[in-house]
């Protein structure tokens, strides 16, 4: 099976995208085809030994529309929409064709030209040609209903179009009465209701269209967000060049003020980098040798040099625009519901309306009264609302969880997440840094804490051990400066640490090992309560480190992989939202209770490797949805095996298949807010569904006439204004999503 994204031209509402989408669905060789109205694009899988590309666009073709190619994402320049055009000369229309059929109703002056019981060839044949002209601007509904009836698959356009058709045709009909001298058939003209239909639709269309471009505008910006020129470093001379002509393993130079061009690893140099874009984090980051950087941020405060990784559709940004569209593409579980019912109810309404127009019929009503119920039901009927309901709430989800960092791939997944009952979390770089970090000092000097880290930091600068990488980090960090020029007789004791002078000064750090081993007195760590400093750092976890000058223990370091600053709290808000808690981690099962107890987590599964791990995730789904959160690399079964799975990252390994969602500011709070928009958005989107069944069913026995012996009735005009209300309705509901 191969995968392919077509860009599409003409389509103009959810009508078109639905059609297509179910045509191409139903040709031999597509395994899916799923159409993104928002992004003008079709998602097609499909067997590779049956079909090529140039078949498919024949299928998009024959649909009546237009494949212009593989959508490679890129940023289009903004189009001239005459929408609004038409929508002006619409309302023009309207408003004329209003006042000269009814405008002597209401006792408004006529003109006696066209007076309909003076000139009432004129009164209609004015009608006629506004009706033309309004059919004209209009063509692509009617074009579209036709294209989906030919296709089976009637639609919402379909509907409109047999609605309009009829109304001219059995206006016509009158017309040509008139003319032959029977002029009470001037009060059986619909061409008022035929301009007022097509009005009111292009206003429920004209407010989609807005919402689709802003959507889409939205998603392009984010593919000019890196620079158009950069400046690269090649044997020793700097070259400013475009972004096409970057390379992998490129040393690429960035200013202060200038965005960083493409993904890398700085190598030189330190500053602070605004990732807000990408990670809805908006204080900027501190970054410096060996820390990545993203194309798009924005360098603060130093001159940086970086080794360029990821270019061209591999970079943060690309991925981004990818996974966002795909997003798009998918349905979720409501949304299939929603769709499946839509095509029974299409032509269940044609049936209704052509057995309630044969029963009027029996029952001796006239022509005219039939045609009525015919047309009213049709439109009143259109499901607009109804295709509206779940794809625009998708979308506006879409946008602002990606606002927040968040980056879901699938709408399946935006669903299901708010319905899990267990959450499962790794340990390691995902309720921890993931990185050896210093988490205690014990201070026996008169030194002051930042010489003591100075000092350790500049020997350990020297080691390639992740104890003294991590001190060198935590260094870094706290803007203490690292010159290992000042080292001298820097010795590595293999399995007991190092030896070196620093500043004319004799140090060693080290394990007790080494200590013991140099005679030097460590009885000072003894403490009241007779436990050692030590003893109580390795209880807490930690690879301790004894800090010695001059033969005298000065100090004792406490490193370790630090818990995150917010794990306990979002801990505490998943319990409170009645969400079970369970780490699942290989490490060993001291350590991780030591953590869990920490952060209030309950259950821990420990000591497990990656396979053990998928069958843990396997158990806890007997009792309900489960979500599992991990690095995305080390967890990359369980993160397919669990309903949901989350990638917490730092936003450069984005790229990982097996997970439903990312979280690219490292941020476990984002899994609160994940909920918290998947929650809202189904709330929202089962109030669309509600409204739009709500709607029908109200208003389709009126349409059919059920109520006129009550004297309750409804023509088309009404029918087709109170279908825009309810389109209108649902797009306002789904815009709260924001």
């Amino acid at each position: 099976m191969k995968k392919v994204l077509l860009k599409i031209d003409g389509m103009t509402c959810s009508a078109c995208s639905n059609g297509l989408e179910k045509y191409l669905n139903k040709q031999e060789g597509i395994k899916q085809a799923s159409v993104n109205l928002v992004m003008n694009n079709a998602s097609i899988e499909y067997d590779e030994k049956i079909l090529d590309i140039p078949k498919i666009e024949k299928f998009v073709e024959k649909a009546g529309f237009e494949s212009l190619g593989i959508d490679k994402l890129e940023k289009e320049e903004k189009k001239k929409s005459n929408e609004k055009s038409k929508l002006i000369v619409l309302t023009i229309l309207a408003i004329l064709i209003l006042y000269i059929s009814m405008g002597q109703m209401i006792g408004l002056p006529i003109f006696r030209v066209i007076n309909m019981h003076e000139n009432p060839i004129n009164f209609s044949v004015i009608q006629l040609i506004l009706s033309i002209f309004a059919i004209f601007l209009g063509k692509d509904i009617i074009k579209n209903g036709y294209k989906n009836l030919i296709h089976k698959t009637p639609n919402m356009d379909t509907l409109v179009g047999l609605g309009v058709l009829s109304s001219l045709i059995y206006s016509m009909y009158n017309t040509y009465l008139i003319f032959v001298g029977e002029t009470e058939a001037v009060h059986h003209l619909y061409y008022e209701s035929i301009v007022i239909i097509l009005f009111f639709i292009k206003i429920g269309k004209y407010v989609e269209g807005r919402n689709k471009d802003k959507t889409k505008e939205a998603i392009q910006d984010l593919m000019m967000i890196t620079p158009n020129l950069a400046i690269i470093e090649k044997d020793g001379k700097q070259k400013e060049v475009t972004l096409d002509e970057i390379k992998k393993g490129d040393i690429v130079i960035c200013k202060p003020g200038e965005k960083i061009a493409v993904d890398g690893e700085i190598i030189e140099g330190n500053s602070h980098i605004d990732e807000s874009f990408i990670t809805g984090e908006s204080v900027p980051v501190k970054k410096i040798e060996g820390d990545k950087v993203i194309a798009g941020s924005i360098n603060y405060d130093g001159v940086i040099k970086y080794k360029a990784e990821k270019i061209g559709k591999e970079s943060t940004v690309s991925e981004i625009v990818r996974m966002v569209v795909e997003a798009t593409n998918t349905k979720a579980p409501i949304a299939k519901i929603a769709d499946k019912i839509s095509g029974y109810f299409v032509p269940a309404i044609i049936i209704i309306a052509i057995l309630a127009s044969i029963i009027w019929l029996i029952l001796g009503k006239d022509i005219a009264f039939v045609v009525n119920i015919f047309i009213t039901v049709l439109v009143v009927a259109c499901p607009c609302s109804l295709g509206l309901a779940t794809p625009l709430a998708i979308v506006m989800a879409s946008g602002l969880a990606s606002k927040k960092g968040i980056l879901i791939k699938s709408s399946e997944s935006l669903e299901n997440a708010h319905k899990v009952k267990t959450i499962v979390f790794d340990k390691t770089g995902t309720l921890t840094q993931g990185h050896l970090s210093i988490s205690k000092i014990y201070n026996y000097s008169n030194l002051k804490e930042e010489k003591i880290i100075e000092t350790i930091a500049n020997i350990e600068n020297l080691s390639e051990h992740p104890i003294a990488r991590g001190i060198v980090k935590y260094a870094q960090e706290k803007n203490i400066a690292i010159d290992s020029n000042k080292i001298k007789e820097f010795e590595n004791i293999s399995g007991y640490g190092l030896k070196a002078k620093y500043n004319g000064e004799q140090y060693l750090i080290g394990n007790k090992k080494l200590m013991l081993k140099n005679n030097i007195n460590i009885e000072k760590t003894i403490k009241e309560d007779d436990i050692n400093d030590d003893e109580f750092l390795q209880n807490e976890g930690n690879s301790v480190l004894f800090i010695a000058k001059e033969n005298v223990l000065i100090a004792l370091i406490g490193v370790k992989d630090i818990i995150k600053e917010n794990a306990k709290e979002v801990i505490e808000d998943l319990k409170n939202k009645k969400i079970n808690t369970v780490m699942l981690t290989g490490d060993n099962e001291k350590t991780a209770k030591a953590i869990a107890s920490n952060i209030g987590i309950e259950k821990i599964i420990a000591g497990v490797v990656p396979k053990q791990k998928a069958e843990e995730i396997t158990k806890l789904k007997e009792n309900g949805l489960v979500m599992m959160c991990g690095d995305g690399i080390n967890d990359s079964i369980s993160l397919v095996k669990a309903d949901t799975g989350v990638s917490v990252g730092n936003g450069t390994d984005i790229a990982i298949d097996s997970s439903d969602v990312v979280l690219m500011n490292d941020d476990l709070n984002r899994i609160n807010d994940l909920i918290e928009i998947s929650k809202k958005t189904m709330r929202i989107i089962k109030q669309n569904l509600f409204w739009a069944f709500f709607y029908n069913i109200c208003m389709i026995p009126i349409a059919v006439g059920i109520f006129v012996p009550l004297e309750i009735t409804m023509n088309p005009m009404i029918a087709s204004f109170s279908m825009t209300i309810s389109s209108v309705t649902v797009t306002l509901n789904s815009l709260r999503i924001r």
